[in-house]
């Protein structure tokens, strides 16, 4: 078995604890701007990640096809109008090596790199109350002494990796979408097979189909799918939104999402039926996720509304499907499924079109699900042993906990942060956790970038806080920041999901 299964990285131990003001952990695009705000503030600072390169989602996730689902007019940071118009982004949706470049330019331009210690594994994080400071400890043993812990590890950092019994067994390469290598797989004319069909394994499928012998999609869950439309950016295009960069920067602070479009028709009950439709279409024609994120409000708080959307999707991707029952079957969710837009919703370039191919065949884990690996390949529960070169597993992330969670930290009187969340979860907002002092996290559980956000935007807010709050402290003389337990209880208690839960 050839397989790319896990991350590592090693650095030189140190006798004595390194002194720091603030420790940032990752180097993506909340750990990247987390940095820069402490360096600005004067303080001591180092970023530490496991990476070899910034980029975190975007260093990792280097898979076949793999692009962001927000436009790179938006997928931008705002404290800077100098690098916003530097930067010309090639095209609507730029692909990942272009967003990796996007995050180095700007690590380069504010030279970050010489305060970031990359190739580093962070195993520990204990609170020592007699001196209100974290000391942290690495994989290969070195130690850091902090007063401010900033823990910027991004919701897609902790891939689910050992999914299936027998993964070890199999004979060909192997590999998670969060962990393709850098050299690639050969799949050319390789049997192979895809586990997952979420927005990862969407893209991934739609882009090796033409190139492999054989494709087999194992899928469980159903998407809805909205088309992309990714035309290419001239300089021209992006001196037009350059013209544009402080009414883009004010806009996006106030969307629902922190997109570049919002909720602004008229309510759902003034519109007649056919104004709605011609709603639907419009946006469904924008390309975007403006489809599910500027259509109906009231999609997400009204079943009959969100009943209404939903078919109008599921009518678009039968046309799609050639209204073929057995690949509808699969590949649509069903009214009793979930509605439209209730998971983040994938756009996706000739997605469904893949499976009218001869060499693509859907396997509807729903019936028969996928009982381990074999060294052949995949066994499903009716005995059927699925013969493949190449395993492709885009089975998703432990997201939003995960990461944290893969760390020793332990705050007051000992608590461990996994034992806690592994019996309930409950942030301040996704930025502090009660009983861990001058810990900050952003993109963490119950934070507002889960999966409705566009990323950039909520993630420089949460930093934005994060760095406002610890300056506010200085100025006052406070070495100590914590969440109380009052919020703890109230603020989550007042942050829940609408029904009815089946959706969601």
């Amino acid at each position: 078995m050839t397989t790319v299964l896990e991350r590592s990285g090693a650095a030189p131990i140190n006798t004595s604890p390194t002194q720091l003001d603030a420790m940032v952990i990752g180097a993506g695009v909340a750990g990247l701007y987390q940095l820069h705000r402490m360096r600005e503030m004067g303080l001591k600072v180092r970023a530490y990640d496991t990476a070899s390169g910034v980029g975190g989602t975007w260093y990792w996730n280097r898979y076949p096809g793999a692009r962001f689902d927000s436009q790179a007019e938006i997928y931008q940071y705002w404290f800077s109008e100098s690098l916003y118009k530097t930067w010309k982004p090639s095209e609507r949706f730029p692909a990942q090596a272009e967003t990796e470049q996007w995050l180095n330019f700007v690590a380069d331009k504010l030279d970050l790199k010489k305060d970031i210690q990359f190739n580093t594994r962070i195993v520990s994080a204990h609170y020592q109350e007699d001196s209100g400071r974290w000391l942290v400890t690495t994989e290969a043993g070195e130690r850091i002494d902090t007063q401010y812990l900033l823990a910027c590890c991004g919701m897609l950092s902790a891939p689910l990796v050992d999914r299936f019994p027998g993964q070890s067994s199999f004979r060909g390469p192997i590999t998670h979408t969060g962990l393709w290598p850098k050299e690639g797989i050969d799949l050319k004319g390789k049997r192979v097979a895809v586990v997952g069909t979420g927005a990862t394994g969407i893209q991934v499928i739609q882009t090796i189909a033409r190139e492999v012998g054989s494709l087999k999609v194992f899928t469980r869950v159903p998407q809805y799918v909205v088309p992309m439309k990714n035309p290419k950016y001239s300089k021209a295009d992006w001196e037009q939104w350059g013209n544009r960069f402080h009414e883009l920067k004010q806009h996006v602070r106030t969307t629902f999402s922190g997109f570049n479009f919002d909720f602004e028709n008229k309510p759902w009950v003034e519109l007649t039926p056919a104004e709605r439709t011609d709603i639907m279409e419009k946006y469904w024609n924008d390309g975007s996720l403006a489809m599910w994120l500027a259509t109906f409000p009231e999609m997400f708080f009204d079943e009959a509304v969100n009943a209404v959307v939903s078919e109008f999707v599921r009518g678009k991707m039968r046309e799609r499907l050639r209204h073929d029952p057995r690949l509808c079957q699969i590949l649509i969710p069903g009214p009793k499924d979930y509605g439209f837009g209730t998971h983040r919703v994938p756009l996706e370039n000739g997605y469904l079109e893949v499976y009218l191919q001869d060499n693509v065949e859907p396997i509807d884990c729903r019936k028969t699900a996928i009982e381990r690996i074999v060294p052949e390949g995949i066994q499903t529960s009716d005995g059927t042993v699925h013969e493949v070169d190449v395993i492709i597993l885009a089975v998703g992330f432990d997201a939003g906990s995960g990461a944290l969670s893969r760390i020793d930290i332990r705050g007051r009187g000992g608590r461990s942060l996994k034992d806690q969340w592994s019996q309930e979860i409950r942030t301040t907002m996704g930025l502090q956790v009660h009983g861990y002092p001058n810990l900050f996290t952003t993109g963490a559980p119950l934070a507002p970038s889960a999966a409705l956000c566009n990323m950039t935007t909520c993630l420089q807010q949460q930093v934005d806080w994060i760095s406002e709050c610890i300056a506010y402290a200085r100025r006052n003389g406070k070495h100590t920041i914590e969440a109380t337990q009052r919020w703890r209880i109230t603020g989550c208690s007042t942050t829940t999901r609408p029904p009815p839960p089946r959706w969601w």
